[in-house]
């Protein structure tokens, strides 16, 4: 995990420096990781690893919000409505709409939150 072991610091990964998100965050029995990669007054990048059977709760959030699977397989729950995602796949959730992500199979995703 060659953006945590030098330099980093509490902003997210170092700079400069070549990584794949799949390598960059390790699966927790029972349950969820979660790494900053990138976060501004404008915005964050946060990295996720969910095992089997996590999730997060329907909340709201007040920007629009970008899901990127890396790998696995997800459901994304959008005001009441399914979607099952795998890896590759997107998704954006809407500001102020209920939304939960549940883990159908261990998944890790980037979560993109861009303010204003």
């Amino acid at each position: 995990m060659s953006s945590q072991n030098k330099g980093t610091d509490l902003t997210g990964f170092e700079k400069s420096i070549k990584f794949r998100f799949i390598d960059e965050i390790d699966y927790s029995s029972g349950g969820i990781v979660s790494k900053q990669v990138i976060k501004t007054e404008k915005g964050n990048v946060s990295l996720f690893a969910f095992d089997k059977g996590e999730s997060l709760s329907e909340h709201t959030a007040p920007f629009d919000a970008m899901v990127q699977v890396i790998e696995g397989r997800a459901r994304i729950i959008i005001n009441g409505k399914n979607y099952e995602l795998y890896g590759g796949e997107s998704i954006i959730m809407p500001a102020d709409i209920p939304h939960a992500v549940h883990a159908l199979d261990k998944f890790k995703m980037l979560l993109t939150m861009i303010r204003g």
